[in-house]
């Protein structure tokens, strides 16, 4: 276990990516980060210098992967790292690659808002938030819980909506209020937690976001 006396959750988003520079739906494309979302990651470990974490989780995609290593390496220690393709960024479909103000113009801004932030709402051959939900929260139960339960701190680097749906399972938000959560990009996101065991159940003690 860590220095804390409670174990913590952090999540992040990584760095800014070439295609978010660029403006475009990324998805599973594999982009690599800008030298901005480099500096971003580096800021990111000196934020969470306070923390000492026991395992870290990310995707199989390298901007979330290159986040994680340079966070790690301003943090100055080793950790087990699990790379899983459960917290891949959602898979946006016909979208990807696309820049997101000409498919707002193809398709209209309303329809393109429900693509990017309702719940349930799937883009052409893509996931909704929804299905991304289905395989991120399944795994967190069976993984990063566990950790938690059992005392670790744990530091997620992943991906706006992946992060979402996560959020929105921590945090109980429902699907009304769901389009208006945002993940900060490079801000580390700290949840004091400890685990209910008459209930079996994760509690949230308090929420952090550092700048």
């Amino acid at each position: 276990m860590g220095v804390n006396a409670m174990p913590i959750l952090s999540l992040l988003r990584h760095g800014e990516s070439l295609w978010n520079e660029e403006n475009r739906f990324t998805g599973w494309v594999d982009v690599p980060l800008t030298n901005k979302g480099r500096e971003e990651a580096i800021r990111a470990g000196l934020l969470l210098k306070k923390y000492k974490f026991d395992v870290a989780y990310t995707s199989k995609l390298q901007r979330a992967i290159e986040t994680l290593d340079l966070v790690m390496l301003t943090l100055g220690y080793s950790i087990p790292v699990i790379k899983d393709e459960h917290l891949n960024e959602r898979h946006y479909g016909d979208l990807q690659g696309l820049n997101k103000e000409e498919t707002a113009r193809i398709y209209g801004e309303d329809q393109v808002k429900l693509w990017r932030r309702s719940y349930k709402v799937r883009p052409p051959n893509g996931e909704s938030l929804e299905d991304t939900q289905k395989r991120t929260v399944p795994f967190f139960k069976n993984t990063i819980m566990l950790d938690l339960k059992n005392g670790k701190n744990v530091l997620v680097v992943a991906h706006g909506n992946s992060l979402r749906s996560i959020v929105m399972f921590l945090e109980n938000i429902s699907e009304e209020d769901i389009p208006h959560l945002e993940i900060p990009t490079g801000l580390p996101i700290i949840y004091d937690v400890a685990w209910d065991n008459k209930n079996s159940k994760l509690i949230i003690n308090s929420k952090t976001i550092l700048k």
